[in-house]
């Protein structure tokens, strides 16, 4: 039965559904990061596919000030998934991350309390009653496949519908971005939010982070698709790998504007908050690349602590990655990769263009050896895993020649899903990958095949 089919019947037996109030249905999928991982907080491009896998969220207003929750999907795996909590127990932001952090098995509100009380603070007008919510998803969690914006975006979409609040495209990502950076305290770009939310069946979507800006989506060359094999080891955006790669690429930036004597403030508007200046404008992918070959590369440490930054640069650009004592940061390699990632990404998104129009075979292989190129960096950023290193070996002993051009680490790193660029006809060959990795005994593999619609596209449906 499928996920709507189902609200209806739980509407026509009076379960968890009032069968005399209207239900708003919403959808997002997962997301596959084909290129520019993690250059979204610096500013970079972004080369996004949607994946199949998707969650559902329901939502129906409530005459009292309960929120329900009824997220099936964490019941089966063990943690709390049926709870409620009042709006009174959500006054303000420190009281909504106490509730939300009370356990690890609720954790997982965070996602979904912080899009609740989010709505609540911008419109309080319309946000004045309780809701009841149900979720389903098949995105796997912490498989660097943005399971968080999935809930996230699925939440908000359908929660906004049933208090009449209509979010949709950069306003409904940035707010999910909100929920994440400040409710769910993980550093993430907007890169994951605005994937789910503006993806289509069949198109990869380039998208400038400064903050939010897309480009027209890309149709790949019909013979090609993106795959996706999840490597079994678990990611998480608010780890410390990533964590010590977001905080040591700021440090970097900071330190340059230093060099430079330019002057970095904190930005006097916008719900999220950051830093920038006159000249690079807080985003370390509008520093090019060659001149930080010449200029700055060789005269930023290799590595340094908090203590010896804050004693020399004063404060850290980065709200969302404080520095941490006993944390060694690879500010070169991070501060590279972010000028360098930028680059990639921009190359690979004109090949695409071009090779949309006018198939090439040597398009085809520029494009896999960017993405090979991209997946080494991750591990001069500290964010690569024995795991994915094999997949991604697998892929390139595989060859060309057999359809398979390229294959990368993707999203926060440090484990999760690797992305791969092949023929359709190459299908046989990824499943002889898949099946070579699962030998290996690195985890328990599971393979992402084909894309969908995002949760604009989807819309909303009304039961």
């Amino acid at each position: 039965m499928d996920f709507v089919s189902k609200i209806k019947e739980f509407k026509k037996s009076n379960t968890i559904f009032s069968p005399s109030e209207p239900v708003y249905v919403s959808r997002a999928p997962g997301r596959l990061d084909l290129m520019g991982g993690n250059d979204d907080y610096t500013g970079g491009l972004v080369f996004e596919s949607t994946i199949r896998e998707a969650t559902f969220t329901a939502a129906q207003l409530r005459a009292d000030q309960i929120i329900e929750l009824n997220n099936k999907t964490v019941t089966d795996v063990g943690w709390q998934g049926v709870l409620e909590v009042s709006w009174a127990e959500m006054a303000n932001e420190k009281a909504v991350k106490e509730l939300v952090n009370r356990s690890a098995d609720v954790r997982w509100t965070a996602y979904v309390l912080g899009n609740l009380f989010y709505l609540k603070k911008k419109y309080p007008e319309k946000v004045n009653c309780g809701i009841r919510l149900y979720m389903e998803s098949t995105v796997p969690f912490n498989r660097g496949v943005s399971s968080s914006a999935a809930i996230e975006v699925s939440v908000m979409k359908a929660s906004g519908a049933a208090y009449g609040i209509d979010l949709h495209g950069t306003e409904l990502a940035l707010a999910c971005q909100w929920v994440e950076n400040v409710i769910a305290d993980s550093g993430c770009g907007i890169m994951d939010q605005i994937a789910v939310v503006a993806g289509k069946e069949g198109y990869v979507l380039p998208l400038v982070c400064q903050p939010c800006l897309p480009e027209p989506l890309i149709q790949l060359p019909e013979e090609l698709q993106i795959w996706g094999i999840d490597s079994g080891v678990s990611h998480q955006v608010s780890g410390i790998e990533y964590e010590a790669a977001r905080a040591a690429a700021f440090m970097g930036y900071k330190i340059i504007c230093d060099l430079e004597n330019i002057q970095v403030t904190k930005e006097p508007e916008g719900d999220i908050e950051r830093y920038g200046d006159p000249v690079w404008k807080g985003y370390l992918a509008n520093l090019s690349r060659s001149l930080f070959h010449e200029k700055y590369e060789d005269r930023l440490p290799k590595q340094m602590d908090m203590q010896s930054f804050l004693s020399l640069h004063q404060f850290h650009a980065d709200p969302f990655s404080p520095l941490k004592e006993n944390v060694t940061y690879n500010v070169r390699a991070n501060t590279r990769y972010a000028v360098e990632e930028n680059q990639r990404v921009q190359l690979f998104s004109e090949l695409s263009k071009g090779a949309s129009l006018s198939h090439s075979r040597r398009s085809f292989e520029l494009m896999g050896e960017m993405m090979y190129h991209s997946h080494f960096a991750y591990s001069e950023c500290g964010l690569g895993s024995k795991a994915t290193d094999y997949l991604v070996e697998l892929c390139r002993r595989t060859g060309s020649e057999k359809g398979i051009y390229g294959a990368k680490i993707t999203g926060g790193g440090a484990g999760g899903t690797v992305a791969i660029l092949a023929e359709k006809s190459a299908k046989l060959f990824i499943e002889e990958i898949f099946a070579l990795y699962k030998e290996a005994n690195f985890g328990d593999p599971y393979l992402f095949e084909g894309s969908s619609n995002g949760a604009d596209a989807y819309g909303i449906i009304v039961c």
